[in-house]
Formats: structure tokens, sequence, C-alpha cells
């Protein structure tokens, strides 16, 4: 059996990689177990200066799901470094620094930094607001995905991993964009937009009006569209999107997913991707699977 996966070089012990901005950096949750379980740990995003995120309320729960509009709160790169880089490098697990920002010229600045770090590779959070588009996230439209991914991979050594938003017409032109831009894989999906009302105030319940739905409630869409991107490029993907158990990750793969990220379940339960790693290794004994084998095999119906 075997529950390894490799994604551009990189070995990852099993496919279950902890999401951006639901495990933070990763030290509270080392008190519940060794991170070493883990395939790998995503930062929480990271900006070149310090945020302190949108006001509250900013979380919301909806059926199935949560809404959250945190807005990017973390300490800054530079303190990242200096705090948190060594120690994650020492856990036995990959690590990928998490990047956002408002500009091109952000993206690049903050690969640079990241390129001096001990973080193995690196995810673009290109959901952002563009200030220079009138706002439009630059993960939006294909060209911006391609210049973006660019960018990064001139300023940066390291494998990079461009995350695509679901919100938009056709996701697969937008992971091709990313492979043309030289995106080492991607990652997928996002959150998706939402509203959550008090019918009481007649206003929306977060304080930012919107904010990225995720949970169970999304996966149906997240397997669609690894699916569809998983036949549209040849880079390998990571699925995310409502995973809380081990036959979750299987379905992934199934679609084409080479890993997953786990990221909702961690907020109700601090041993979701412990548990769903320990799970995912149970399997592959009992039934003696590489699970590399699974990757893309969906059989469509008809």
């Amino acid at each position: 059996m075997n529950t390894s996966v490799k994604i551009a070089g990189v070995t990852f012990k099993n496919p279950v990689i902890t999401a951006s901005g639901t495990f933070g950096f990763g030290k509270e949750y080392s008190e519940f177990y060794p991170l070493s379980v883990l395939g790998g740990i995503c930062t929480k995003g990271l900006t070149i200066e310090e945020r302190q995120g949108n006001p509250s309320p900013r979380v919301a729960e909806t059926p199935s799901g949560m809404l959250n509009s945190v807005g990017l709160q973390n300490p800054g790169v530079d303190y990242y470094l200096e705090h948190y880089d060594k120690w994650l490098s020492e856990q036995g697990t990959v690590v990928i620094a998490n990047i956002a920002g408002h500009k091109l010229e952000d993206y690049s600045a903050m690969a640079r930094k990241i390129s001096q770090s001990r973080a193995d590779m690196l995810e673009l959070n290109i959901s952002c607001p563009n200030v220079r588009s009138g706002g439009l996230a630059f993960g939006v439209e294909p060209a911006s995905v391609r210049r973006v991914t660019e960018a990064v991979k001139r300023a940066c050594d390291k494998p990079v991993i461009t995350k695509l938003t679901p919100n938009v017409s056709n996701i697969a032109d937008n992971a091709r964009a990313a492979e043309d831009g030289g995106a080492d894989a991607i990652s997928l999906i996002n959150t998706l937009t939402g509203m959550a009302v008090d019918y009481r105030t007649r206003r929306p319940i977060l304080a930012n009006n919107t904010g990225g739905l995720s949970g169970p409630c999304v996966k149906p869409v997240a397997l669609k569209m690894v699916w569809d991107c998983y036949n549209a490029v040849k880079i390998p993907i990571i699925g995310l999107g409502g995973i809380q158990s081990y036959t979750d990750v299987l379905e992934f793969m199934i679609c084409g997913a080479t890993a997953v990220q786990v990221g909702t379940a961690t907020l109700s339960d601090p041993y979701a991707a412990y548990n769903i790693a320990k799970d995912l290794e149970k399997y592959a004994e009992e039934n003696d699977v590489d699970i590399n084998g699974l990757i893309g095999t969906l059989q469509l119906n008809g």
C-alpha cells in the first residue's frame, strides 16, 4: 500500500494538507497532535504588511457550511519569517506559504521574500481585488490569472500553486491560464461568494455584507470543478471544498486531485485533518491500495 503523493517534485507522505486560513501557522494545533502526521500545512494567507482584517461580525453559520469575511487578517510576511518559518520547517511535514496582494507588485515582492524562506512551496491566493482593475479579483479573468502567475514564477524559485476561485463562468479556462503562466500545480476551489440575512433587521449578518461560503455544502461544486480542470490541464491539482472524511478524499482523487486540503472541518473539530489522514492510511493498508492509482479514474455514466 502507498499513501504518498508527489507534486512538482515535492513528496507528501499522504495527500492531506490543511487549508490556508483554517489552521493558522500550526502552533495551536501542534498541542493536539504531531503535525508530522499530515501531508502538509498551508499557512494563513500572508501579505506584505500586517492586516487587521474586516470588522465583526465576519463569520456566519449556514446550512451545511459557513460564511466568512475575515479579510486576510495576518501579522505580515516579515513577522512570519521571523517567528514561524524556522519552527514550521522542523515539524516534519511539507510547508506551503500562502500569499495574497492587491497589486501585481505585491505578489512579486511576496514571492521574493518567500524564496528566501524554508517553505517548500508557495500558493497564490488570487481571489483578492486588484486595485488597478476597479476591484475585480485577480482570479476572475484568465489573462489576469496568467499575468500574476508569471510574475510570481519570475520572482520565486520554489514550486508555485495557483489557487483558483469558483466565482467564474468557466474555471477550466483559468486553470489553463495558470498552467500557461508557469504554475506547477493548481488548487481549487476557493470559497463561493454568498450572503446571510437577518430577517429581523433586514440586513446582512456579516459586517462586510458578503463572504466566502465553505463547508460540505460546496463539495458537489468542488468535485465538478476538479473534474473539469483535470480534463483541461496536465499539472497536478489539489482539491478542496467540504472535505470531512477519508471517503471525501477518495472522491476528490477519483475526480482528478493528487492531494486535498481540509479547511472548514478543522474549525469544528481540531482533529479533523489528523483523523482523515489516519483513516486514509487505514483504508490503503486494508485494501492494499496505492492511492495514486485512483487519480482521475472517474467513469461517467452513459
